[in-house]
């Protein structure tokens, strides 16, 4: 981490740049990030395995993990909810980078305890970029400082993310409030006994609304009503109807979510729900990206002492362990193939999350417009990226780890399991990898007619070419280089795919679209191992520098470098067949009858 931070992302630079960088000296920041460490390391971590028997539902009331209470009082105490919002508001001030920092390790500790804060962030942003001052100061600082939590409230049983059929309502009711009715399903967090309000961000429709998504706006409906002086009235018309029976995450509580009647308030102008909810959005994919990535950190870690520590046949090259009756399995090639995996996707998704954090930074901190803009816009970018390809290689990572464990990997003593049960659930939630990957090349390539995803390939290009006068290493700027060339290649000629034969143009326009949808996924696949790539490559720059200042633990530069040849050499090729499945015709997906796909 501190690798990523200060010697290949500059962080401590970075942070002199910021108008809110003062305080984010290189001893503040270590001595937080080392005091989380303390924090996750003793609290959070022991909680995992425990927490992996459920939540219980009584009476309407949820009752946490044992430990997950006093823990999350513990988390409170130290100010960590608030540690990158607004002084003004009761947080910190400390970069928005800094605070992912924070979520990757509590994550990596304890993912179903950490939804609780991390779904909180979400609520914060979004009342601090659509909030009226009233509401800010109404409930930004109990936000901040912990004692209050937020969830939010979009999908319904029977629209799942095509929230274009959502039915919940909001009836005004003559004093700037209105009555919220409705069921919500999958509300992670959504009720709990950690904090002493929850504050629901939610979707319904006013009356008379335009269909579809047009007609959505956005509602604060706390479950404790709140005074004007910031106590807490009475319980609003909400409930917990039921806990969802999950495969994984068991310690967080996901709930469905009755509204009653439920007073709530407007979250910017009505009919633009779904605008303001994409803060909301974008910070919980990238968060689900951090997932991902904890997933393959914690599932490396296990792995890792496990092949070190388990004896099982000898090397094929020769006894590697002579005073054992059989060699450690991680002198066996196919058991290094998949640790190197996990730990090229761990930390090739830092850095991938760490530079995005940085733009996060810009985005709220930047000295003009057109930068916190220009900042928006390439989060926003590559937001679909992070968000796919870094939870399905955490769940591989996942998968791997178990695999290292052999048998002793699918019984629960271990842990193993629990790891791949809980990151399941992230190519799923905030939109599947295919809705990601139909978000990236349509609306965020074609849509925007090409221009961010052009300033996307040229920096590729630029890491390349200044890499190619590397000595050993140009070898990872000619494959940055050729493979983003490709990327550009198969774009184009999806684009041509997609265009109608002349004749059939102005009657037909959209009759060869599917090519474009058919094609997505591979390409944000495609763009996630050139992404890394270009990140692997930035890695082992700053790797090789450290070497040649002489700087100490040789071992761990040189791992990194290793680690970077293994990336370019075993798992960047992946991306040659997703190209070469880009490449193929539409016919192969959509020509099948739908009663051809009967076994029948």
């Amino acid at each position: 981490m501190r690798f990523v931070m200060n010697e290949v992302l500059d962080y401590p630079t970075h942070y002199k740049g910021l108008p809110c960088g003062e305080d984010a000296t290189p001893d503040m920041v270590e001595a937080i990030v080392a005091e989380c460490a303390k924090l996750c390391e003793e609290v959070l971590a022991p909680l995992n395995e425990a927490g992996d028997q459920g939540c219980k539902l009584e009476d309407g009331e949820v009752t946490t993990p044992p430990g997950f209470k006093e823990a999350y009082q513990q988390w409170v105490e130290g100010g960590w909810q608030g540690l990158s919002h607004p002084v003004e508001y009761g947080g910190q001030g400390l970069p928005l980078s800094l605070g992912l920092v924070k979520s990757e390790m509590a994550g990596t500790a304890n993912w179903a305890w950490n939804m609780y804060p991390g779904l909180s962030l979400g609520a914060m942003n979004t009342l601090l970029v659509h909030g009226t001052e009233e509401q800010k100061q109404l409930y930004l600082p109990k936000l901040c400082e912990g004692t209050w939590t937020g969830t939010m409230c979009l999908t319904e049983a029977h629209c799942g993310s095509d929230l274009g059929q959502m039915k919940s309502k909001a009836e005004p009711n003559g004093d700037g409030s209105y009555s919220i009715t409705g069921s919500k399903i999958f509300i992670s967090s959504g009720e709990h006994d950690l904090a002493d309000n929850i504050i629901h961000i939610v979707l319904a429709r006013t009356p008379n609304s335009p269909k579809g998504t047009k007609g959505i706006s956005l509602f604060i409906v706390p479950k404790f009503k709140v005074n004007a002086d910031g106590s807490l009235g009475e319980r609003n018309g909400l409930s917990c109807g039921a806990l969802e029976k999950k495969m994984g995450i068991h310690g967080n509580a996901t709930c469905v979510m009755n509204f009653d009647g439920a007073q709530g308030w407007m979250l910017g102008e009505e009919h633009t729900g779904m605008a303001c909810m994409f803060t909301f959005m974008n910070s919980a994919r990238v968060g689900t990206a951090v997932q991902g990535t904890g997933a393959a950190e914690l599932s490396y870690q296990n792995a890792l002492l496990y092949a070190q520590e388990r004896h099982s046949m000898r090397s094929l090259s020769g006894k590697k362990n002579p005073d054992k009756v059989a060699d450690a399995i991680i002198h066996h090639p196919d058991v290094r193939r998949m640790l190197l995996t996990q730990k090229a996707f761990a930390e090739g998704g830092r850095a991938m999350l760490y530079d995005a954090a940085r733009l996060a930074d810009f985005m709220i901190y930047g000295e003009s417009e057109a930068i916190r803009e220009d900042a928006e816009d390439r989060l926003s970018f590559i937001t679909p990226i992070l968000k796919a390809f870094l939870t399905e290689t955490g769940q591989e990572a996942a998968n791997l780890g178990m695999q290292v464990f052999g048998g002793h990997g699918y019984i629960s003593e271990h842990g193993m399991e629990q790891i791949a049960r809980d990151v399941r659930i992230s190519t799923l939630y905030e939109g599947t990898t295919g809705i990601q990957a139909m978000d990236l090349i349509g609306r965020k390539v074609f849509l925007d007619k090409f221009k961010l995803y052009t300033q996307f390939s040229k920096k590729f290009y630029g890491e390349a070419l200044r890499t190619l006068f590397r000595g050993r290493r140009r070898r990872n700027g000619l494959r940055l280089f050729s493979y983003t060339l490709r990327w550009n290649w198969l774009l184009v000629k999806t684009l041509f795919r997609a265009i109608p034969p002349l004749g059939e143009f102005k009657t037909n326009p959209t009759k060869n679209l599917d090519a474009i949808s058919t094609a997505s996924y591979d390409f944000l696949m495609y763009g996630g191992y050139l992404s890394m790539a270009y990140y692997w490559t930035r890695m082992a720059e700053a790797a090789a520098k450290g070497l040649k200042e002489n700087k100490e633990d040789r071992a761990f530069y040189e791992s990194k470098l290793q680690t970077a040849e293994f990336y370019f050499s075993r798992l960047l090729p992946r991306a040659k067949g997703h190209a070469a499945t880009m490449d193929q015709a539409v016919s192969g997906v959509m020509d099948m009858p739908l009663e051809g796909f009967s076994h029948r």
